[in-house]
C-alpha cells in the first residue's frame, strides 16, 4: 500500500445525456457508442501526460501533474469526440460531453486519488453544460498567462462544505477547434452550406462553419465593438456547433433576445440556441432595428461553387439531440 500527498490537476469528463442513449438506439449500441467515447478519451488523457483513475460508466476521472495539460487534453477531449469514426457511432452521431477541473492537493493511495480537489472537481463538471470545460479559480491561476484570454468568468458559486463562495470560469475551446473537427469530420465537404449573418450599424458580420465564433462587447477586443457603458467589456458571444447557432451571455446587465413572432427573452449568464431570424440587444428590454445597441441575425443556407449542388428539402433546424 502507497500512499502519498501531490498538487494534481483533476479532470471528470462526462458524456451528456447517455442514460437517453440506452432508451434511443438499444442496450448494446449505446454501450458500445460510450465505450468508444470512453476510449477516446482515455486515449486524449495519456496523449497529454495524464493519467486516467478510473471510468465510471459513463465518466471518466484523470489527473495531471499541471493544470496546462489538464486543459490541453479537455479541448483536445471535446473535438476528438466530435471526430469518432462513424464506424464507431452505432449509426448514431457523437454526444457532447461536460468537463470539470480543479488543480489542487490530493492523496494519491493505490492507484486512487481522494480529498478536497476531487470533491470539487466532481461539482464543477455538473456544473457544465454540454460541450462546455468549467475550472476552478485554482486552475486558472495555475495557468500560463497566455490562456487567459481563453477564459471567462460564468458564475459565483458556493459548494458543499464550503464557507465562502468559488469563482468558476469556462475555458473556451471551439474558437480555434471547430474549423479543424468540423473538416476532419467531413462535415465541411457538403455542398448545402449554412451561414448566420449579423448586422450592427453599418458593418456585417458572418458566423459559419469557417468563422464559429464571434464576440461581442465594449473593448475593442472584440469582433462586434458596442460602445455603451450599459454593456460590459466581454457582454456575450455567438457560435456555431454542428449546424445550430447559440447566443451565451457573459455580461453584467443580461442580453435582450428577440426571435421572430415571438416574445423577448431576457439572458444572463446562460445560453440559448437562436432561431432563424431575430434580433438581439445589449441594453434595451424592447429591442428594435432602430437601437444603437442592437444586432439583427438571419440564418440562411448557401450554394457551395462546388458543381451538381442540390437545394435543401427544408430549413427546418435538426432536431436537438
Amino acid at each position: 500500500m502507497t500512499k502519498k500527498t501531490s498538487t494534481l490537476a483533476i479532470m471528470f469528463a462526462d458524456i451528456a445525456q447517455s442514460t437517453k442513449l440506452y432508451d434511443q438506439i438499444g442496450n448494446a449500441a449505446a454501450y458500445s457508442l460510450i465505450s468508444s467515447c470512453i476510449a477516446v478519451m482515455a486515449d486524449v488523457c495519456i496523449a497529454h501526460n495524464g493519467t486516467v483513475v478510473k471510468t465510471i460508466g459513463d465518466e471518466i476521472m484523470c489527473t495531471f501533474t499541471t493544470a496546462k495539460d489538464a486543459v490541453d487534453a479537455a479541448k483536445t477531449m471535446q473535438a476528438a469526440v466530435d471526430n469518432i469514426p462513424d464506424s464507431d457511432l452505432a449509426g448514431y452521431y457523437s454526444p457532447d460531453i461536460y468537463v470539470g477541473i480543479d488543480f489542487g492537493p490530493v492523496i494519491e493511495e493505490n492507484s486512487d486519488v481522494f480529498g478536497d480537489s476531487v470533491n470539487v472537481a466532481a461539482r464543477m463538471v455538473k456544473l457544465a453544460k454540454r460541450r462546455q470545460i468549467i475550472v476552478t479559480q485554482q486552475v486558472i491561476d495555475a495557468l500560463p498567462v497566455e490562456y487567459s484570454e481563453g477564459c471567462r468568468i460564468v458564475d459565483n458559486v458556493l459548494l458543499k462544505g464550503k464557507s465562502e463562495g468559488a469563482t468558476v470560469f469556462e475555458i473556451i475551446w471551439e474558437k480555434e477547434m471547430m474549423t479543424m473537427a468540423i473538416n476532419i469530420s467531413g462535415e465541411g465537404k457538403s455542398q448545402i452550406k449554412q451561414r448566420m449573418e449579423l448586422r450592427f450599424a453599418e458593418n456585417n458580420f458572418e458566423v459559419s462553419d469557417s468563422r464559429p465564433t464571434i464576440t461581442i462587447g465594449r473593448l475593442d477586443h472584440n469582433d462586434i465593438v458596442v460602445d455603451d457603458s450599459r454593456v460590459s467589456r466581454f457582454h456575450a458571444r455567438i457560435e456555431y456547433r454542428k449546424g445550430k447557432y447559440f447566443v451565451i451571455d457573459q455580461s453584467t446587465n443580461g442580453t435582450y433576445i428577440t426571435e421572430e413572432n415571438s416574445a423577448t427573452v431576457l439572458l444572463q449568464r446562460d445560453e440559448m440556441q437562436l432561431g432563424i431570424n431575430g434580433i438581439i440587444d445589449l441594453c434595451i428590454e424592447t429591442p428594435s432595428v432602430l437601437s444603437k445597441t442592437a444586432i439583427i441575425y438571419s440564418s440562411q443556407y448557401y450554394k457551395t461553387t462546388e458543381p451538381e449542388a442540390a437545394e435543401p428539402s427544408n430549413t427546418e433546424e435538426t432536431p436537438a439531440k
